[in-house]
């Protein structure tokens, strides 16, 4: 019999019969529209591994009550169902929200560092997993953001996951996700999207088809395409990597970035470069975060902000001690001095007496005109190619005529003349990288940096040539070269086994790009003005993973010239400055007191116009921020203590053992008849069903096909870190880009969660198992979850109740299992036992185990609702001190409304988060002791 129940009683891996079919219950949301949203798979016959939502108010939705839970004889050997049954409750069961340790720390391939688990720690800590990860380039963002997904994954709050990235690290971002964590994404650059317009119904939202997906921010960014589609779905979790380039509001990035916060439970902003200088800015940031954490944006402090913010450099205490030889010491920043040979001395003649002294003009210099001498000059120091672009751009312009088109004509007569012999620079740099070993049968490899597409155009045709390198051993990069190319090259150079030597590249490829797999010699041949770039620059290959020392090389012309401001007026002190502070601070931003690389150029420029020397620029008017406060004490801050761990009950010492007879019971011990099982040391080959390709059906095509066997897709899978480490860099080791051949089975793989649902279903509807241990009496083994209004649990209660009907006690039930050597060791005799009576025991046990959960609920919730109430008491004060008198009236009643609208919309949030409704209470198993020990 069944019963129609509240929302709060339904929760993940329980049973429910709708339209008179039986599903097992995945994920459970409360508060729509529609009453709470199920998500299930079908367990009865017609609907065996179908997927389906349910609304409690479309559907009759009907829970199962555990007072008729029907008792059964366990006579698998070794009583090895219930063993598993128990075990896929376990996991299936996610942790309650007053559970802040990690769960699954050491279940990945990386290495496990306290201080890339950090981020998880306070994510997990706040009422919401909603924090900004500002570390420093190089520390491993994307291994952090992919520990808090894991962790969310285990808590049921990240079954739907978008990750948005800029577009050159879609595809990086995927592969560590899958191959690291077994994290599948659907990738949607312009072939993913195609795929979409492919596959589903013109017109139909593509986030309801793909769960899990990344997704460019340039793509995702037209609200005319993707706006009404974004508000028509709620995500479980949003990633928004180099989220710095949302800070500008009313940008269209901004507003997607304020769209999708509005439609998210858990936000992780990442961003090694978070601020741009402006209090403002970086507030309106902070409130994608938590709209009431600064209450006056011009006056808030680091205190405001902790909760949500963390920041480390590569001399922090926790990063210096950990990181051991995972991170080779970076080598100086070597200038290497390129004398200018007579026509580059007639150009910065040129640029001396008739720009830089303001004689390019009959009118007046004001505005932004007073900055143009200095990109010619910008553009000359990258290469005359760039100059002459530059020049030939101006000229095309009506309004340029007298002196400034005479002197225009002039550069352009000089740029002309000049021959790639006539460059110091060019012919320098072929000279470092003979040096470095770049050439003809060497592996050694070099990434060249320069602002201008002109110049890297230019070195792309010469360079190899002077080399003798084929021209299919370089590679350019930069803003024009398509997504699916830009991805594909980055991969290239990644790859040992790929022919590719130089990488001549833009800033494209400044933030969040690996290139140090293969490569620890990087090459600017042209300096930025911004100490911030210059660190990015560097970050690619000086990272976390970089085995071999970085190097690096600034190509710096000089000049003879008298004033002449060639690259030893800025860029070689940039130069120097970028290293200190890299060995003092671990960072520039502190250093520069603007947090973006554009605003940095800018002041400097404006300052260089003024008069100041770039000494001068730096070392006066940094304005000491919010920001500059987090990160006064970098690299002094004690190591603190160990991240907590949680206490998840289980039965099997590993994952792989429950993986082994999982196999063996689903397929009634054949296995290897039944999906072509394969062993083969720590490896494990097997054909996949159908229901598990389909949820491999987020990977690329490229991984599906690369598994294929015929028709049948192939799955090769180990629990050996280190086997499925030297797959991965196998990998690497590829002519062409190509996937691990192995994958790292995680505790969040799809296999592994495939298996759970198929343990779940092996028994029938509202079954539990009977089995024999060593206990005196009959334990009735229950389950209770209280929740909020969410459907996310805020109480877990693993309980063992014996004693009955006399005495009835209740004990921990992971205790109870271990002290009854509940394991693989047991002998199942396939005894006789008494079931009738067992039976009539069950209602009394089940409402022992309900009145045990009401008279500690108070004491349960409290535990809820302490974080809730700190946080009201957040609110409070935020509506006091947002409501200051400063402003004039009008905006001051603006203010207010919009103070109003958060404070009601974050205390709506508060009330769903407190503990609702009834208990589920779920009958699970029965532990018996044998009737012949008894006898």
């Amino acid at each position: 019999m069944t019963t129609p129940q509240s929302a709060t009683t339904y929760a993940p891996g329980s049973r429910i019969v709708v339209r008179d079919e039986e599903w097992l219950v995945r994920s459970v949301k409360t508060d729509t529209p529609d009453g709470a949203m199920i998500k299930a798979v079908g367990v009865s016959e017609f609907v065996q591994d179908v997927e389906a939502t349910f609304f409690t108010e479309l559907d009759d939705v009907q829970a199962m009550r555990p007072e008729e839970t029907v008792l059964i004889r366990d006579t698998s050997s070794r009583f090895r169902q219930s063993r598993l049954f128990l075990e896929a409750v376990l996991r299936r069961t996610p942790l309650p929200r007053t559970e802040r340790g990690l769960a699954l720390a050491d279940r990945f391939l990386l290495d496990p560092l306290t201080y890339q688990q950090r981020p998880v720690e306070l994510a997990l800590s706040g009422l919401r997993p909603r924090i900004l990860l500002a570390d420093v380039v190089g520390l491993g963002k994307t291994l952090e953001i992919g520990l808090i997904l894991a962790e969310l994954i285990r808590r049921g709050r990240g079954d739907r996951i978008l990750v948005v990235s800029p577009q050159q690290v879609l595809e990086q971002f995927q592969r560590e996700l899958w191959t690291r964590f077994a994290i599948p994404l659907v990738r949607l650059d312009s072939t993913g999207i195609q795929r979409i317009q492919q596959e589903i119904p013109a017109g139909r939202n593509p986030f309801t088809y793909f769960k899990r997906a990344i997704i460019s921010v340039d793509t995702l960014k037209d609200a005319g395409q993707f706006g009404h589609h974004l508000d028509a779905i709620n995500w479980d979790v949003v990633v928004i990597d180099e989220s710095h380039n949302l800070i500008n509001k009313g940008t269209q990035r901004n507003e997607l970035a304020r769209r999708l916060a509005a439609k998210t439970d858990a936000l992780l902003l990442a961003s090694a470069t978070p601020h741009n200088g402006d209090k403002k800015s970086f507030a309106q940031l902070i409130s994608l975060l938590d709209p009431a954490a600064i209450a006056n944006e011009d006056t808030y402090q680091a205190s405001d902000i902790e909760h949500l913010y963390l920041r480390r450099t590569k001399i922090s205490p926790e990063v210096r001690d950990q990181i051991g030889d995972r991170w080779a010491e970076r080598g100086p920043s070597q200038a290497v001095h390129c004398a200018a040979k007579p026509v580059e001395e007639q150009i910065f003649a040129e640029l001396t007496e008739v720009w830089l002294a303001g004689k390019w003009s009959d009118e007046a210099i004001t505005g932004q005109h007073r900055l143009f001498p200095y990109t010619l000059l910008k553009s000359f120091l990258s290469s005359h190619r760039a100059l002459h672009e530059t020049v030939a751009a101006r000229r095309k312009k009506e309004k340029v005529t007298g002196t400034e088109r005479a002197a225009l004509d002039r550069l352009a007569e000089l740029t002309s003349a000049m021959t790639d012999q006539d460059s110091s620079k060019l012919n320098r740099l072929v000279d470092e990288l003979r040096k470095i070993g770049v050439g003809r049968g060497s592996d050694t490899r070099a990434v060249v940096f320069s602002e201008r597409v002109p110049t890297l155009k230019w070195l792309a045709e010469v360079v190899p040539g002077m080399l003798g390198l084929k021209p299919t051993a370089m590679r350019v990069l930069h803003g024009g070269v398509a997504d699916k190319d830009e991805q594909a090259i980055l991969q290239e150079f990644e790859l040992a086994g790929s022919e590719v030597r130089l990488l001549f590249t833009g800033d494209v490829a400044s933030e969040g790009v690996n290139l140090h797999q293969q490569c620890h010699h990087l090459i600017h041949y042209d300096i930025p003005w911004s100490l911030i770039r210059i660190e990015q620059r560097n970050g690619r290959v000086d990272r976390y993973g970089q085995k071999h020392q970085p190097q690096f090389r600034a190509l710096i012309l000089t000049s003879e010239v008298p004033d002449a401001k060639d690259d030893r007026t800025v860029a070689e002190k940039l130069l120097d400055r970028e290293g200190v502070a890299h060995r003092s601070l671990g960072s520039v931003e502190a250093v520069t007191g603007l947090y973006d690389a554009k605003a940095e150029e800018d002041r400097l420029v404006r300052d260089l116009l003024a008069g100041k020397t770039v000494d001068e620029s730096y070392d006066g008017g940094v304005e000491i921020d919010v920001l500059a406060d987090l990160m006064a004490e970098v690299g002094t801050a004690p190591v603190t203590a160990d991240v907590p761990r949680a206490r998840v009950p289980k039965l099997f010492d590993s994952t792989r053992d429950f993986v082994d007879a999982a196999l063996y019971e689903i397929y009634d011990d054949r296995p290897e008849d039944a999906i072509d099982l394969r062993r083969e040391d720590e490896l494990l080959t097997f054909l996949a069903p159908d229901d598990l390709v389909h949820r491999l059906s987020d990977l690329p095509r490229s991984y599906l096909r690369a598994h294929r066997e015929g028709e049948d897709l192939r799955l090769k899978v180990t629990f050996d870190r280190p086997l499925a480490q030297r797959k991965l860099d196998q990998s690497r080791q590829s002519k062409t880009p190509m996937w691990p051949e192995i994958a790292f089975l995680s505790d969040v793989h799809p296999m592994v969660d495939w298996l759970v649902d198929k343990v779940l279903i092996r028994l029938g509807r509202q079954q539990a198992p009977v089995l024999t241990a060593d206990v005196t009496g009959p334990v009735f083994l229950i389950q209770g979850v209280y929740a909020n209004r969410l459907g996310q649990p805020t109480v877990v209660q693993w309980m063992a109740v014996s004693g009955l009907p006399g005495e009835p006690t209740i004990r921990p039930m992971d205790e109870v299992l271990r002290e009854a050597n509940v394991g693989p060791a047991m002998v199942n005799r396939a005894e006789a036992i008494p079931l009738d009576s067992l039976q009539s025991l069950l209602p009394p046990a089940v409402d022992v185990a309900r009145q045990h959960l009401a008279a500690k609920r108070d004491e349960w919730a409290e535990a809820n609702a302490e974080p809730l109430r700190t946080y009201r008491a957040q609110l409070e004060r935020f509506q006091q001190a947002s409501l200051f008198d400063e402003l004039p009236s009008a905006n001051r009643e603006k203010r207010r409304q919009r103070v109003h609208a958060t404070v009601q919309e974050q205390g709506d949030l508060l009330a769903r988060l407190e503990t609702a409704g009834d208990p589920l209470l779920r009958m699970l198993a029965v532990l018996v002791p044998s009737p012949e020990s008894a006898a």
